[in-house]
């Protein structure tokens, strides 16, 4: 429905730069144009719009990162244009604003969800989807004899989602590490998981 489509996207777009705090239901439908009573009939309270715009950005950045990996794993024919592909990523996946800004908010998402039930329950859904989709192209390259068939899809697919996750630790640090420092790290786990 394009009038809850606008009033997700407008609180998405506050929470990407303010404080959940700050978000309020008549700041909202001021700058949507949509009612006060049309909000509330569709998402309840202020808590379950903020919940439903949290999970909508966590589907949303986890499907653009596997439609990368997908359009690489599934668009290669030969293991030499897979392993270019996926080298590729080190610094798409680790460098940026952008890249940092939302690891940082997939973080805050899952924290949240760890004091809200309903959330808990719709990123942990969504996390199991993101899980088997990522298990699906691993299983790919399996199968294609690119990656090794003796790791687990399962495990390997959690190995790269803690490590993009895992990120925001030294996001925050005073002394982060550098591309010139993390890339090369990235290079040697891609390659323990390849065939040789």
């Amino acid at each position: 429905m394009p009038v809850i489509q606008a009033v997700l996207d407008e609180t998405c777009r506050r929470l990407i730069d303010e404080d959940e705090s700050l978000i309020r239901i008549p700041d909202i439908c001021a700058a949507t144009g949509v009612n006060y009573g049309s909000v509330y009939h569709h998402f309840g309270s202020r808590e379950g719009l903020i919940d439903a715009a949290y999970h909508k950005m966590f589907l949303e950045y986890a499907e653009h990162d596997i439609e990368i990996l997908r359009n690489i794993t599934e668009g290669s024919e030969t293991m030499e244009e897979f392993v270019a592909g996926m080298s590729g990523l080190a610094g798409t996946f680790s460098h940026g604003a952008q890249r940092t800004r939302r690891r940082a908010l997939r973080i805050r998402i899952v924290a949240a969800s760890l004091t809200r039930p309903e959330l808990y329950e719709k990123i942990s859904a969504t996390q199991d989807q993101v899980t088997e989709g990522l298990m699906r192209l691993i299983e790919h390259g399996q199968s294609r004899g690119w990656l090794r068939s003796d790791l687990t899809s399962r495990s390997l697919a959690v190995m790269i989602q803690a490590n993009q996750v895992g990120r925001i630790l030294d996001d925050i640090s005073g002394t982060p590490v550098t591309p010139g420092e993390w890339e090369p790290l990235m290079f040697a786990l891609f390659a323990a998981m390849i065939t040789s």
